[in-house]
């Protein structure tokens, strides 16, 4: 069954879309956690991050950086969070690779893209080598 995002993609269902590209679509989320909450996804139904091709992320994330003040200046944002749940583990609820650009404003009360995490690992520099080897070696 096609996720909400290809049925907007498709037209199926009505969603605010704001940009437009060839492979990408960008639209105001359904459900914001602020005024002006978009997400920009590709129009084909990659599941995640590493599913789409480089070119195709390479379009997603030049139409982040190119909206992104845009609706700062339309909502009169004092700054942006942008992220990305890349997988079910991370807190994906849509099986549709997309991007969120969350408006943000003086004393609304967000915290830091580090308050995902309750909790932080305590690595030895042994373990951060070991990690730093093994993404530089892919």
């Amino acid at each position: 069954m096609p996720t909400i995002f290809e049925q907007i993609v498709d037209g199926e269902i009505p969603g605010r879309i704001v940009h437009e590209t060839e492979t990408t679509l960008a639209f105001l989320d359904a459900n914001p956690l602020a005024r002006g909450h978009t997400l920009v996804i590709p129009k084909d139904p990659y599941e995640r991050l590493d599913d789409m091709p480089a070119d195709i992320a390479s379009d997603v994330f030049s139409v982040v950086h190119e909206l992104t003040p845009a609706i700062e200046d339309a909502v009169d944002a004092d700054a942006t969070t942008i992220g990305m749940n890349n997988g079910e583990a991370a807190g994906q609820e849509v099986p549709h690779a997309h991007v969120h650009i969350v408006p943000r404003f003086d004393g609304d009360g967000g915290g830091p893209i580090h308050a995902v995490s309750p909790s932080r690992p305590d690595l030895s520099d042994e373990e951060l080598d070991e990690i730093q080897d093994s993404i530089a070696d892919r």
